[in-house]
């Protein structure tokens, strides 16, 4: 692919991609992403009895801020206008799944942001059950995040 403008590479090593010349569009991301737990930390989750406090609406509000926050943590992004974030959660056995849709209008995708914020959220609920999912040595056994995917994006005309 020769079309300079669709990459960000250039002569002086980075560069953010122009998109002034883009529609504006109504955009829609849609991320998952999984933490798997011990079954003795989900029942915790769901009785409200972790120490830290409520841990799927601090993962909803870390999920919220990272999203809006993509800009400053990735290099290169474009800050966006985002008019909708929605959070949800998948209680199973194993774990806690993760999706995060991100809406904006403008002139380039919010899939960057919907990943940003499954993956806050992910960390946010490892950081709150830490305490638990600890075994004798202090090590995590059975603690891993993974998954984490773009389900859809779309792009749709506004007109």
């Amino acid at each position: 692919m020769n079309d300079k403008s669709l990459t960000h590479l250039s002569s002086n090593g980075v560069r953010m991609v122009e998109v002034g010349d883009k529609p504006v569009l109504k955009r829609t991301a849609l991320a998952r992403g999984k933490i798997y737990l011990k079954e003795s930390t989900i029942d915790l989750v769901k009785k409200e009895e972790i120490e830290k406090g409520n841990v799927l609406t601090t993962a909803q509000i870390a999920a919220i801020n990272a999203v809006k926050s993509t800009h400053h943590l990735i290099p290169l992004c474009h800050p966006l206008r985002i008019t909708g974030v929605d959070v949800d959660f998948d209680m199973a056995p194993d774990g806690v799944g993760v999706e995060v849709e991100v809406r904006s209008t403008g002139k380039t995708g919010v899939e960057m942001e919907a990943l940003t914020g499954v993956s806050l959220a992910l960390l946010t609920i490892w950081d709150m059950v830490k305490s638990v999912e600890k075994d004798e040595n202090g090590q995590y056994p059975s603690t891993r995040i993974s998954d984490i995917e773009v389900i859809k994006k779309e792009k749709i005309n506004k007109e």
